[in-house]
């Protein structure tokens, strides 16, 4: 199976991030919830100093912030600019230049914690998101752990399709199914999740779940009110958010979900 991203989707990918800024997208605190909540839940299941492989790392936001954590990481990018800026900041984490669905330069069972972010968000088609789920569970630890980020559908329609006004465009376009389901199209550059989704993946690749999380919950639908709050009560915020997560009730509609699984 040929990985889309090698030639036209690669183009398109590496189009978009010379005008989007990967390195400080988690930096603003609408955007900080989320790396707040994803390293929450990270350091919660560490256990001492561990082999760590981070996936799409990007520019390195997770993978400095788990070695600041005295953790042996390694590191994916398949965009040569993240890959520059990643060197730029640090000697200390080999970083390879591969895509999540051939992960050979790994032997198998290397690694007790794997984070599969970014690609998730890219990768187009149900095979090769499945795909990629296999590849991260070969070279996962028989006791290791998965932490896999998805954009959630419901996020989408919400802002890009009723708050922006685009949704009888997207309707006529094809865009959304009878189900107000996304559909992916050719030059489309993300790919939107609902949980049952991401349940069929974990059963086609064998993972069981441990947690399933609310990376950022309401946070991108409160961006200005986030970014003028004062610290005291962003703290609030993030108090709350950390309590109510994980509630089933709220999952689906956050724009990004962290599921945390394991091999069965």
């Amino acid at each position: 199976m040929k990985f889309q991203s090698t030639n036209k989707h690669l183009s398109l990918l590496e189009d978009y991030y010379n005008h989007f800024s990967e390195d400080t997208r988690l930096d603003k605190k609408h955007g900080y919830v989320e790396f707040y909540t994803n390293m929450f839940y990270i350091k919660k299941y560490l256990k001492g100093k561990m082999k760590i492989l981070d996936i799409g790392a990007g520019t390195g936001k997770y993978s400095l912030a788990l070695k600041n954590l005295n953790q042996d990481v390694t590191a994916v990018e398949i965009l040569d600019k993240h890959i520059e800026i990643f060197k730029k900041k640090t000697n200390d984490i080999p970083i390879y230049k591969a895509n999540a669905l051939n992960l050979s330069i790994f032997k198998d069972k290397s690694f007790d914690r794997i984070l599969l972010f970014g690609p998730m968000y890219h990768l187009l088609k149900k095979e090769e998101r499945i795909k990629a789920l296999q590849e991260a569970k070969r070279i996962l630890k028989d006791d290791g752990l998965i932490f896999i980020s998805y954009c959630m559908n419901e996020y989408a329609v919400i802002t890009y399709g009723f708050i922006k006004d685009n949704i009888k465009e997207c309707i006529k376009n094809n865009e959304l199914d009878s189900l107000f389901h996304t559909q992916v199209r050719e030059n489309d550059l993300y790919y939107y999740a609902r949980i049952e989704d991401i349940n069929q993946y974990n059963k086609i690749c064998g993972l069981k779940r441990k947690a399933i999380i609310s990376s950022d919950g309401p946070s991108n639908y409160l961006r200005q009110t986030l970014n003028k709050m004062d610290q005291e009560t962003y703290q609030l915020f993030l108090k709350y958010h950390l309590i109510t997560c994980q509630r089933k009730d709220l999952l689906g509609a956050s724009s990004h979900l962290l599921d945390i699984v394991y091999k069965k």
